[in-house]
């Protein structure tokens, strides 16, 4: 029962993460309907700059904090430079453009930083919370920061002007343009709220993982499959859907034999094609018709 209950609470910590990544890739598809196959990549990038800050004598706060900044400008110059001349492309040039952006991040990142691993610290320990060998601190820091980071966003989404602009221009963006809404930079701003969310998911998880630039490439699949399963419509369910894709892959891995840690990844592509044949749109997502 005790190990049941570890892997659970392990679990969840690994799905805040999940849900992170998931919320951000939900963010760009309802953008510009595409999933982004480099927001691992541009997640472990920024990663990099909040270890060279701390390199250079900033605390883990000032480091963590001008990641997410830096991470949330070059979201947005991604958008404007590279996407917004692409918008009305093909679909697979923009498959292509992402692809390229993916190759950018990392040969960059190893360029820069060299592909040596490297620890990566974290401001809240690695001892057992309250004296319980469920969860360690970082772990629920995870927990912490993540979810504190979804209320914020639920707040900014629901109860600003500029939260509710956003919301219009991705569900409608023709009817929010005729009430004024520049949906051109509201993208912009997903791009920029997107990375910013992925530079908190790196910079969680790169104490457990170790810095180095493929860091994120497991990270992106799960968080592809909880995006999936929660619905791609759907941010609230991603982020459901995360933390159920954490939990059911430390489970499968500790207690079915057939998977353990070396197919701990084979879950999360038996997440997606399971979701894809039961509920293509996702537990949360709705159904989206088009009139022709």
């Amino acid at each position: 029962m005790e190990l049941l209950l570890q892997q659970i609470m392990a679990g969840l910590a690994n799905g805040a993460i999940y849900a992170c990544m998931a919320l951000a890739v939900v963010m760009i598809f309802q953008a510009i309907d595409h999933l982004n196959f480099a927001q691992g990549e541009m997640a472990m990038f920024s990663t990099f700059v909040a270890w060279q800050f701390m390199e250079w004598g900033q605390n883990y706060w000032v480091a963590f904090v001008a990641a997410v900044v830096v991470s949330f400008i070059a979201g947005v110059l991604i958008d404007r430079v590279l996407f917004r001349p692409i918008r009305n492309a093909p679909v697979l040039s923009q498959v292509v453009a992402f692809i390229a952006l993916f190759s950018v991040f990392n040969s960059s990142a190893g360029q820069i930083w060299n592909y040596t691993i490297k620890s990566f610290p974290t401001p809240f320990g690695h001892k057992p919370l309250f004296g319980i060998s469920l969860i360690d601190t970082h772990e629920a820091g995870m927990i912490g920061v993540t979810v504190l980071l979804l209320l914020l966003l639920y707040v900014f989404f629901r109860g600003t002007r500029l939260g509710l602009a956003m919301r219009a221009a991705a569900a409608n963006p023709e009817s929010a343009r005729l009430c004024g809404i520049r949906v051109g930079w509201m993208t912009a701003l997903g791009w920029g709220m997107a990375a910013a969310i992925g530079a908190v998911a790196g910079i969680l998880i790169a104490p457990v993982v170790f810095l180095e630039p493929n860091m994120m490439l497991g990270v992106l699949l799960y968080g592809f499959a909880g995006a999936v399963m929660g619905g791609l419509t759907s941010p609230g369910g991603a982020v459901v859907g995360g933390f159920a894709v954490g939990v059911i892959e430390n489970l499968a891995g500790t207690f079915i034999p057939y998977f353990g840690r070396e197919l701990k990844l084979s879950i999360a592509l038996i997440v997606i094609v399971v979701v894809l044949m039961i509920r293509p749109n996702g537990i949360f997502g709705r159904r989206i018709v088009s009139r022709v």
